[in-house]
């Protein structure tokens, strides 16, 4: 089991989300204290769902502007993902429901919960929590989006699933949580 000792906290910045820099000893396999100083980005927790219809064999994905993406390359910043969203105060399960019909306009209630995940830990503090939905025609109540007060801007793509599993190897998702949703959906042969 890993030791640390002497953990200092200063917080850095507390604008969109905050960011805080450790220092901390942690002992070595030797058992040595080494002094280490981190930063560490806190947005709060998450979760992920792939909406998916095994009579059609379809999946709904999202598409929006990621500003991060388009400062690292991504030429248009737009990235196609599965729906998700912080917890804020919600629990994973609540949350996801409501952000589906936020995002998508289904309005679903079964979900089932599929892995919790550490999506960047060696600067980010979030714990990301996976779900899959079956969803239906009759589940659409609304045209989805985007909470209007959000500046989230989604556009709403039903997509075939095998077309949206090639879309992983042609480069056209490059989003991991999205990613690792469509190949857990293919291992465990949800649309079959």
């Amino acid at each position: 089991m890993t030791k640390i000792r002497n953990l200092q906290k200063t917080l850095l910045s507390d604008n969109w989300y905050t960011l805080n820099k450790f220092n901390f000893d942690i002992q070595d396999k030797n058992g040595n204290w080494e002094s280490v100083e981190r930063e560490a980005y806190d947005r709060g927790n998450g979760a992920t769902i792939l909406l998916y219809n095994k009579e059609n064999k379809t999946v709904v994905l999202t598409k929006q502007f990621r500003l991060p993406s388009y400062v690292n390359g991504n030429e248009d910043g737009m990235l196609i993902e599965a729906c998700a969203g912080l917890l804020d105060k919600d629990n994973a399960e609540d949350c996801i429901r409501k952000e589906t019909e936020e995002e998508t306009g289904y309005r679903i209630t079964k979900v089932d919960k599929v892995f919790e995940v550490y999506m960047s830990p060696g600067s980010v503090t979030e714990i990301l929590y996976f779900f899959t939905g079956e969803y239906s025609k009759d589940m659409k109540v609304s045209e989805g989006g985007g909470a209007e007060d959000e500046n989230e801007n989604i556009t709403v793509m039903e997509l075939g699933f095998e077309e949206a599993y090639k879309m992983i190897a042609s480069g056209e998702i490059k989003d991991a949580k999205t990613i690792m949703l469509l190949q857990h959906a293919k291992l465990n042969g949800l649309l079959e």
